[in-house]
């Protein structure tokens, strides 16, 4: 594993006429880049992860696994906004000498992808051979493939979509509003609305897993009293104050803003038009009990592309299925990672 950071030397203009100067990139890589240059696989990660693969989701970056970095140059870069290395609302604007905090540029899910496509540009990465792209990371694999068709030669899209439906957009809409109510919220200071983020996590932890992993898993013991403290609120609030300690509200919203802008189809003809431009060998991954991707979106989104399959991950754990039935993902992904390029 390697960790550095990228500085662009020229400022970023968002798509909404924000500007961002000195913006810098947090990025991890494992393995080695071949003489060929063909052997970049390109991680885009979900809302709070991070640029360590490694950290995030166990079982994927190991000898013989579908990430193996004895095969593979793998390649994950912290997303702009984000608060992992990459420039964010907590980094120092220059124009003031004091963090951007409510002042920093609105992305878009676009503006994300097109950093993406210049920092690869920048470390000199060409063509990728694959690019890997789960929940909110598949929102950046599928804009950046829309932009530039040419850079890829496979795509892995897990528990994803092609635009953000009104039931996404409705969940995120909700966690900000819990933000909003702290009142802290908009206070120029890093722990700002701590008590909103954290309610915020509890309320998504809700769409993450469902029901049936609830059921499971925060079940109280049998007792012949009334439980003073249910199994299920602790796990709520630990949640919760787990994600404060390592993330911030401002970025939070960030990202949940550009989450929110995600439409591949946008200024392309529409979503259809826009899929159908897309050239890379397309494996789409969809989970049974995701409530926030459900399977019968995930295989429309597979019908849509022109190179696509559709297979499925069988698992109670909801949309986070994909980080804990890492056997199951094993067993999809290495057949379609030997497949010889077209």
């Amino acid at each position: 594993m390697n960790y550095k950071t990228y500085r662009f030397d020229k400022p970023f203009v968002t798509e909404q006429d924000g500007v961002i100067e000195d913006l810098t990139i947090a990025y991890h890589t494992w393995g080695r880049l071949n003489a060929a240059g063909d052997n970049v696989v390109w991680v885009c990660h979900a809302l709070t992860a991070n640029s360590d693969v490694a950290d995030w989701w166990q079982g994927t970056i190991e000898p013989g696994k579908f990430l193996d970095p004895e095969r593979w140059y793998v390649v994950c870069a912290n997303i702009t906004g984000s608060c992992y290395g990459s420039t964010g609302p907590l980094s120092i604007n220059p124009a003031t000498g004091e963090p951007y905090y409510g002042d920093f540029p609105a992305l878009t899910m676009r503006d994300i992808a097109r950093v993406l496509d210049a920092f690869a540009t920048a470390i000199g990465v060409g063509r990728i051979n694959t690019i890997v792209g789960s929940s909110v990371g598949g929102f950046q694999a599928l804009e950046w493939a829309a932009a530039a068709p040419e850079r890829f030669e496979r795509m892995v899209l897990i528990a994803t979509a092609a635009y953000a439906t009104p039931w996404a957009i409705a969940l995120d809409e909700t966690q900000r509003m819990a933000i909003r109510a702290d009142g802290s919220w908009g206070e120029r200071r890093a722990d700002a609305a701590a008590a909103g983020l954290a309610a915020a996590r509890a309320i998504g932890l809700l769409s993450y897993r469902g029901g049936p992993a609830y059921n499971r898993t925060q079940a109280d013991p049998p007792s012949t009293e009334p439980a003073p403290q249910r199994r299920a609120c602790s796990y709520q609030r630990h949640q919760g104050d787990k994600l404060v300690r390592r993330f911030n509200a401002y970025s939070y919203m960030s990202i949940l803003d550009a989450f929110d802008t995600h439409d591949i189809g946008r200024d392309r003809g529409g979503v259809d038009a826009a899929l159908a431009t897309i050239a890379a060998e397309t494996i789409v991954i969809g989970i049974t009990t995701d409530i926030i991707f459900p399977p019968d979106e995930m295989r429309a989104l597979a019908e849509a592309l022109p190179h696509a399959r559709y297979a499925e991950i069988y698992s109670d754990m909801g949309h986070d299925g994909f980080l804990v039935e890492n056997r199951q993902l094993n067993d999809i992904l290495i057949p379609f990672m030997n497949e010889i390029s077209r």
